[in-house]
């Protein structure tokens, strides 16, 4: 669920003393949602193109701060990748490390 699906709107968050946030401006909002399978997938390629969508956004910081503070359990938020309510450094493929990796696409903070 992104910012604006939250309720904040252009209201700012419930019950702080914050500056208004105008959620319609995130490069996330579109009408029919359809980047919420982006900003929440678990393929690399997919999470990638999220935090670029995000390294135009207008509210990339205070998407990034309220995600921190409500410790968002998965999903790109503010332009960074969040597991269990914390902030990846770096995202792998699925299952067991090869013996011998080879060069390709990883994730980095």
């Amino acid at each position: 669920m992104f910012a604006f699906e939250l309720g904040y709107e252009q209201t700012g968050c419930e019950g702080t003393d914050g500056p208004v946030v105008d959620w319609d401006a995130a490069s996330c909002r579109d009408a029919d949602s359809s980047l919420t399978g982006l900003f929440f997938s678990d393929e690399i390629p997919d999470i990638l193109e999220a935090k670029r969508i995000c390294q135009t956004c207008p509210v990339v910081a205070e998407c990034l701060e309220g995600a921190l503070s409500r410790r968002e359990p998965w999903g790109v938020w503010g332009g960074e990748l969040f597991l269990n309510g914390r902030v990846l450094s770096q995202k792998r493929k699925r299952g067991r490390p090869p013996k011998n990796p080879s060069p390709g696409i990883q994730l980095t903070a």
